[in-house]
């Protein structure tokens, strides 16, 4: 993941500007894809997700602010948020209908790709499983700093925190995750 020089920080016109989204959208899509697919197994949701988060910046490009954080920080945020508003929709969804629809279709090699890339990515979904058992903030963190790869200070700028703070909790979240993931793999699941 390239994080641009301090001549690039400056992205808040890259919704008005194509040229400037595509090179913004070029450096980050693979970063994005990953993250995501951490955190979903299927393939067609993971493509709509990755899609979704870029057309959530295109709206909140204007919002970005270099001296709070890092692009891939900023970025992470706004996916975060994305996948959280999409599993609340899913959840009213399967509420009312009782069955998910309304994908699109996908080529075969898409679903390859995304297929490898959700199976690349299945211990970062035991680490999930094993986080599950911390509180959402601390979880949060967690992700972010050693899943994600952000810096203490930048997981706690995206979540509102002080670094000092977010190092506390991150001390105490790695011995309860390191406790979890030492369990047999059964008793996760």
């Amino acid at each position: 993941m390239n994080e641009p020089s301090r001549a690039d920080d400056d992205i808040s016109g890259i919704g008005a500007d194509p040229v400037a989204f595509e090179v913004f959208y070029r450096r980050h899509l693979e970063a994005v894809g990953r993250f995501v697919a951490r955190r979903v197994d299927d393939p067609h949701l993971a493509a709509d997700l990755t899609a979704d988060v870029f057309l959530a910046v295109i709206e909140s490009a204007a919002g970005y602010r270099p001296e709070r954080g890092s692009q891939i920080g900023w970025l992470y945020g706004v996916a975060r948020n994305v996948i959280g508003d999409e599993r609340r929709r899913a959840a009213q969804r399967l509420r009312v209908t009782g069955r998910l629809a309304g994908r699109r279709d996908l080529g075969p090699d898409d679903i390859a790709r995304i297929e490898e890339r959700i199976d690349a990515e299945s211990a970062a979904r035991r680490t999930h499983r094993a986080l599950s058992e911390l509180p959402e903030g601390t979880r949060t963190l967690v992700e972010l700093v050693a899943v994600d790869g952000l810096s203490v200070a930048e997981a706690a700028t995206v979540l509102g925190m002080s670094p000092v703070a977010a190092r506390v909790r991150l001390h105490r979240a790695r011995r309860i995750v390191r406790a979890v993931l030492a369990r047999p793999v059964t008793t996760l699941a």
